[in-house]
């Protein structure tokens, strides 16, 4: 054939049928979710006096602080900033990011069980979040499931309250306990099934030690490291209550903390609480602090009648102590107070602090907020009111290395996951932040960003799916301040509105019912001047009926349409005439023999 350009029509006909095979470049996505900025500049250091004052009591953490110190100013004499920031980098698994927006206010607590596949957020929103590594790409970071802990099946009308803590079991991972702000926390299944929800105490009795359950908030809680089955929960009612996964209708044991602080009638609220885990061979210790200033240890073995350990003024009085966390050997406490400091303990002398910094606290807005050490013990992680996350040294908890996550935004809640190797943050601004780095992380955000990008159907387009803005059936409605009726999923639903729906539109859920779609036809109202000329008789709907009928009772008696025929053949009622005298009395009552 004259004229024909074979290279053009191989262009133009496709190599091959059916489906072809998607490749994806994994080094240039993982690079797109490289963090800009991933050292910010340390706390500037405090003087030599106060240095002093604060130096570790323990030989071995004393010479560890040296150890620091001398690294610290051989860093300081380098004078190649990028090398350090490198290092940072090489050391924790900070160098990229990859960021959930599933929530709608600020994320307070998370937790990832321990392999790592799944994700579940706490937030003020009153929900709870749950995400699979395994099921997102880079163009579907989402939350698969949503789900009120605090809801009540039998419940006219719903209650809604914040998640506090959420937590999966260390030890059989198909168990997590939720706290929401109430009196009773619950025990879920992987999927979010309520499994037991523990009872509510008798707020009547004075003495908590014949309770049955919490008597007001709970405010955190623990698994037990060393048994599956039990779980200690913190509440407002001045107790920590011990509780078997498996019996809801009362708690296991009882520790009722007495505070001898003045004016409180030995009550006081407890803020945190954490239960130490042997895994270095250390002591089985449960800790937990309170209100008043104070640090409680108790055996985690038992006997829970008085505490092996107590320090009076731990903290600042009437402070909000919320973070607490036990190292993997159980010998160190460190505690974050409301009274913008950071402390470390040793639980084998516990009366002073080995080390006490400040650290601007977040607790006042986020009771919530914590502290956490590293799964080695090597660091400790906190957040930071201007949305820095801070990995201390755990000897002299000195800043090794300060990241902006969320800057102008406080960091709330933090998590190191031992086996991912990648550090979560939960923001005021309602973003998760998974940071990690490719090379020292495995799994988790590093299998999200080396997936290629779900392509979208012709069906994803929200001008093809059904509306789901103003919420499905069972979703909880708010009245707002205005009186407009608010859906708690409205927002959300309008951001992702194919998530849970088929193809042709229909729920996955089969319990909700299908909702059709809104025609334009459907938003639109009839003209009502039209309605009112042509609709004989349609303007009765707006009248009170009697006074419309009294308006047609004379012309009905002049010109009657349906008795005309029997005006002259009917017979005229006569009716008697009663006078006041005639009127009868009412029947007595029958006196009883």
């Amino acid at each position: 054939m004259d004229g024909f350009d074979e290279e053009a029509f191989k262009q133009f006909f496709p190599s091959g049928f059916g489906k072809q095979e998607k490749t994806v470049d994994v080094d240039s996505q993982i690079d797109r979710s490289k963090r800009a900025e991933v050292s910010a500049q340390p706390q500037p250091r405090e003087d030599e006096d106060e240095r002093k004052e604060l130096t570790a009591t323990d030989p071995a953490l004393e010479a560890e602080g040296r150890r620091d110190d001398d690294s610290d100013d051989d860093d300081s004499d380098d004078d190649d900033s990028d090398d350090s920031d490198d290092n940072d980098e090489d050391e924790f698994p900070v160098s990229h990011e990859l960021v959930l927006k599933t929530h709608e206010r600020a994320v307070t607590t998370m937790t990832l069980d321990p392999s790592g596949a799944r994700l579940i957020t706490g937030s003020i929103d009153c929900t709870l979040k749950l995400h699979d590594f395994a099921s997102m790409t880079p163009s579907t970071i989402r939350a698969f499931k949503s789900i009120d802990p605090s809801a009540k099946k039998t419940a006219a009308v719903q209650d809604t309250h914040a998640v506090h803590y959420v937590a999966f079991n260390p030890l059989s991972p198909a168990y997590v306990l939720a706290v929401p702000a109430t009196a009773q926390p619950r025990v879920l299944s992987r999927d979010g099934e309520t499994l037991m929800e523990f009872v509510k105490g008798d707020m009547y009795l004075r003495d908590m030690h014949h309770t049955k359950g919490h008597i007001s908030e709970v405010t955190t809680g623990a698994w037990c490291p060393t048994d599956e089955n039990l779980c200690a929960t913190a509440g407002t009612d001045s107790t920590v209550r011990i509780w078997d996964a498996n019996v809801g209708r009362s708690q296991k044991e009882v520790i009722v903390h007495k505070s001898r602080a003045a004016g409180s009638a030995g009550r006081t609220k407890m803020t945190a609480v954490a239960w130490g885990s042997p895994k270095q061979g250390g002591s089985n210790v449960l800790v937990g602090a309170a209100l008043d200033g104070s640090l409680a240890m108790w055996s985690g073995n038992g006997p829970f009648t008085r505490p092996s350990a107590e320090i009076r003024d731990a903290h600042t009085r009437d402070t909000w102590t919320s973070g607490l966390d036990i190292s993997s050997d159980g010998r160190l406490v460190v505690s974050r107070g409301g009274d913008d400091t950071i402390k470390l303990w040793d639980t084998r002398k516990f009366k002073t602090p080995i080390t006490t910094v400040t650290h601007p606290s977040t607790s006042s807005r986020y009771p919530s907020s914590n502290i956490q050490f590293s799964p080695s013990s090597a660091n400790v992680i906190t957040g930071s009111e201007t949305g820095h996350l801070h990995i201390l040294n755990p000897a002299t908890l000195k800043a090794e290395l300060i990241t902006p996550v969320t800057p102008g935004s406080p960091v709330i809640s933090v998590l190191w996951h031992e086996k991912l190797n990648q550090i979560l943050t939960g923001s005021a601004n309602a973003e998760t932040h998974v940071l990690y780095n490719p090379t020292m992380s495995t799994k988790g955000a590093a299998l999200v960003m080396s997936k290629a990008p779900k392509r979208r159907h012709v069906d994803d387009s929200a001008t093809f799916t059904t509306d789901i803005s103003q919420g499905l059936s069972g979703d909880s409605v708010v009245v707002g301040t205005n009186g407009v009726p608010h859906y708690s999923s409205a927002t959300w639903s309008a951001r992702h509105p194919n998530v849970g729906l088929t193809a042709s539109g229909r729920s996955r859920d089969p319990r909700r019912p299908h909702v059709p779609q809104q025609t334009p036809f459907g938003k639109s109202t009839p003209d009502e001047k039209h309605v009112r000329e042509n609709i004989p008789l349609s303007s009765m709907r707006d009248e009170d009926p009697r006074e419309a009928l009294l308006k047609y009772a004379e012309k009905a008696q002049k010109d009657p349409i349906f008795t005309k025929a029997y005006q002259e053949t009917q017979p005229k009622a006569i009716y008697a005439e009663l006078s006041d005298e005639d009127e009868p009395e009412p029947e007595k009552k029958k006196a009883r023999r």
